[in-house]
């Protein structure tokens, strides 16, 4: 019956949207019903007339790479064209053009970071390659703790220097990798150590630098990468007459000069 009576109306002239309102059935079921169910994908639709061709689209993209664009945002480009009295297309247009192209993203220049590579220590002879480090000791009360500055050969497990300080400073570091180089008598061609103040200090580094020694450095948030320094550490607090607690810096050289023997 609603069929019919909209068959009716529209056989007379009545627009679609005035009989689907008079009968009380909207526009979507009925255009529905006359097209009849579709089987398949839909059918794409045809371009409008107003629609750029391929020569135009990529013009639009080399406006958009352009020298003084490529840093720019979209809608800024756009701006700047026009107030140019040079109008490309719509807004829209433009950005969806760029999405096909994938610029619609950050388009300024970024830094770029390579990945951080797992240091690799080799050596086959002694003072060659040496690594360091500085952990603390406690002191006679709770909150005072001491320094303790160390090196050592990777191959002989020797330790060319070491030193207890009251605090870490860098110049610090710099006269003690520097004395205990000259004590050496020969130069190490690589120095290993973690990622600490001291370790990446602006003294410690020109130091190095001036020596021709290669400096490496354990990645960044990684705790694994300076093995060697780690494990004497270990090894001297884990002795079983190592003392809780050193009373004044030069007991503490003292006591640790005694156990520091069964490290070395």
């Amino acid at each position: 019956m609603i069929e019919e009576t909209l068959t009716a109306l529209t056989g007379i002239q009545t627009p679609v949207r005035t009989a689907c309102q008079l009968v009380g059935r909207s526009r979507a079921t009925h255009y529905r019903q006359v097209k009849g169910r579709m089987h398949g994908p839909k059918e794409k639709r045809p371009p409008g007339p107003q629609a750029l061709d391929a020569d135009e689209r990529a013009a639009v993209l080399r406006v958009i790479n352009q020298d003084g664009y490529c840093d720019l945002s979209i809608g800024q480009i756009w701006v700047r064209e026009l107030d140019e009295g040079r109008y490309w297309c719509s807004m829209s247009t433009m950005y969806r053009i760029a999405a096909a192209a994938g610029q619609t993203r950050e388009r300024r220049r970024q830094a770029t970071h390579p990945a951080k590579v797992r240091p690799e220590l080799v050596a086959d002879g002694p003072s060659q390659v040496w690594t360091w480090d500085i952990t603390k000791i406690r002191g006679p009360v709770k909150g005072v703790w001491y320094h303790l500055y160390a090196l050592i050969d990777i191959y002989s497990r020797y330790n060319p220097g070491w030193i207890i300080a009251a605090a870490e400073d860098s110049v610090l570091a710099r006269d003690f990798i520097d004395e205990a180089i000259a004590r050496n008598g020969q130069v190490p061609h690589t120095v290993h150590a973690d990622r600490g103040t001291s370790m990446t200090s602006q003294p410690v580094s020109a130091l190095l630098t001036n020596l021709g020694v290669t400096r490496t450095h354990s990645r960044p948030r990684v705790s694994n990468d300076n093995p060697f320094s780690e494990a004497q550490f270990k090894t001297l607090k884990y002795l079983h007459d190592f003392p809780g607690s050193f009373p004044s810096t030069p007991a503490t050289l003292r006591d640790v000069s005694d156990v520091w023997r069964f490290v070395t």
